[in-house]
């Protein structure tokens, strides 16, 4: 099949696209013929290497944790898939894989796509979009009625925050640049914050929840936006494990929830019902071919994309 990869770790230029072994089929797992793969910053951090301690690579190493597309084949022990189904997935950042013509996944990390769905759509969400379900769901708690913070709220996580919070009835004031302000309102924010022109830290308004899809601010600087009773999720998934709970509590922060994204079938089903139901629209920025994975990342790393940058296989 072909895929891109890189064989060691460097800029952008170091990924090569050419012919590379099909992968196997494990008893548990699903090979999708890949349509569409989603670019995350963190594919362009495992290639130039700031991922090397937490993460040891075999090279080469094929990169993309999203992918979307059909069932090629499933493994003996699979039941919830058969051949033809369309499918999205989350890979794992350490398995990868998802710049190929084809990928395997286990059943557990794979979510069908109703007929008729937007594979680019789907093809963007599994990475931000289950870090966003996640941070508010499973570790912010978020409720209807709470007042949220989403800090980067144009990003590719935070714009699925802004849209999964609004969907469960939460009112949700968003962080980002001026000229990103239209575009996160249309993701149903019902204020936003300028941190060009105002800080979001220091305005009389207490939040039930923010959420920090970038980690660049200290929690000290959260701690006077937060309500007593509040929560603080950080995509920054060390700090909550080295910070004793006194130690925040000395900021002001009652609650700090800090955590790294996880496969789960489950929340990327009800992701995919989101979007099926309109709550949640993916904003696809560009859309690049296989062979122009390089010039994605390029771009990626720029730190300026609004929403998130696909692959397409031209073959489909």
């Amino acid at each position: 099949m072909k895929a891109v990869s890189f064989n060691e770790y460097g800029p952008a230029e170091v990924l090569k696209f050419g012919e590379v072994p099909m992968p196997t089929v494990g008893p548990d797992e699903v090979l999708i013929r890949v349509r569409v793969a989603g670019i995350n910053p963190a594919d362009w951090r495992l290639c130039n290497g700031q991922f090397r301690r937490a993460f040891r690579l075999k090279l080469p190493f094929i990169p993309g944790s999203d992918v979307a597309g059909e069932v090629e084949a499933v493994g003996s022990r699979v039941t919830r898939f058969r051949k033809g189904d369309g499918v999205f997935a989350l890979l794992g950042l350490k398995a990868g894989g998802g710049y190929a013509e084809y990928a395997t996944a286990p059943e557990d990390a794979v979510a069908h796509i109703p007929a008729g769905g937007d594979c680019d759509a789907y093809g963007a969400t599994p990475l931000a979009g289950l870090t966003a379900w996640q941070g508010l769901v499973r570790y912010g708690g978020i409720q209807s009625g709470q007042t949220v913070l989403i800090h980067g709220g144009s990003g590719g996580v935070g714009s699925y925050a802004v849209q999964i919070a609004r969907s469960f009835g939460a009112h949700v004031t968003a962080v980002t640049s001026g000229g990103n302000a239209e575009l996160v309102r249309g993701f149903g924010a019902d204020e936003v914050i300028d941190y060009r022109t105002k800080d979001p830290f220091q305005g009389p308004k207490r939040f039930d929840l923010i959420f920090d899809t970038i980690a660049t601010e200290s929690f000290k600087r959260w701690a006077p936006a937060l309500k007593k009773s509040g929560v603080l999720v950080t995509v920054n998934p060390i700090i909550g494990k080295v910070l004793p709970r006194f130690v925040t509590r000395m900021m002001g922060i009652d609650r700090l929830a800090s955590f790294f994204v996880l496969p789960n079938a489950k929340d990327l089903t009800r992701l995919g019902e989101l979007i099926e139901a309109k709550q949640v629209r993916p904003h696809v920025q560009a859309t690049f071919s296989l062979e122009q994975a390089a010039d994605a990342q390029i771009l990626s790393e720029g730190g300026r994309v609004r929403g998130k940058l696909v692959l397409r296989n031209e073959g489909w």
